[in-house]
């Protein structure tokens, strides 16, 4: 008997469905993982508008107060 027969036996209606992260969470091992690449990639986005902004504001806030009077 090879290792995936042994495998569907032992596990009879759960083969084959993804494990899941926490028994009592209903959220799979898969799904945890997209969770983790869409808040990375959500940090990294926040970390280029922030040194947008923070650019903008070094160099283009100075270059159009010339106006205002301190």
């Amino acid at each position: 008997m090879g290792e995936s027969k042994r495998r569907k036996t032992a596990l009879k209606e759960k083969y084959g469905q993804e494990e899941r992260f926490f028994p009592w969470l209903p959220i799979s091992k898969g799904k945890a993982q997209q969770f983790v690449d869409w808040s990375t990639r959500g940090a990294w986005l926040g970390i280029g508008l922030l040194v947008a902004w923070w650019l903008t504001v070094l160099f283009l806030g100075p270059a159009l107060g010339w106006w205002q009077v301190n």
